[in-house]
């Protein structure tokens, strides 16, 4: 027996129609999901909860866009990211987050992360600096370009790429000490 007996057409169709209970199971069938996407761009649990309940109240009202193409998961996922990305644009300001050195930083290959929980590379994720945390993310976890980051967030493609160099760098600091107090 299928753990989601009822067919993503006849989820979407009934949230579309107000089924309450369809509402419930799309809630429920995605979430986990969304939130450990939400928890990936936010400082906290309690700002993850509150993107969480942003994103599922604008898939509820543009489920009517959503028009087949692609993976439905994929396209909820899309408004999790850009929710996110809203949220972080209204908390601050990335063009702050840079000094003219990390045009300069070099990228260091991460070799102790698979040594590490996913829970402990998330709280090590929030630790960075907002604007090092969501190009991070974008870059590296939802396979956004430089360029795309730069577009969607305003900066330059030169900006989007030393904030991921440092944001690594910060990063393979971290995973280095965790490990030295492991």
């Amino acid at each position: 027996m299928s753990n989601h007996p009822v067919s993503e057409t006849d989820l979407i169709r009934g949230c579309i129609s107000g089924d309450r209970k369809m509402q419930e199971m799309l809630y429920g069938r995605f979430a986990p999901k969304m939130y450990a996407v939400c928890l990936r761009y936010s400082n906290n649990a309690e700002d993850a909860c509150d993107l969480l309940q942003d994103g599922f109240i604008k898939v509820y009202k543009n489920l009517e866009k959503y028009r087949g193409e692609g993976s439905f998961e994929g396209w909820i996922r899309r408004i999790f990211v850009n929710t996110s990305i809203e949220h972080f644009r209204r908390k601050t300001k990335i063009g702050n987050t840079t000094e003219p050195h990390e045009n300069h930083v070099e990228d260091i290959e991460p070799t102790a992360m698979d040594m590490l929980a996913e829970k402990d590379i998330i709280q090590l994720i929030q630790q960075l600096s907002p604007g090092y945390r969501q190009v991070f993310n974008m870059y590296v976890v939802e396979g956004y370009t430089h360029k795309e980051i730069g577009e969607i967030l305003g900066i330059s493609e030169g900006t989007s790429k030393s904030q991921l160099a440092r944001a690594k760098v910060i990063l393979q600091k971290m995973v280095q000490e965790k490990l030295q107090n492991s």
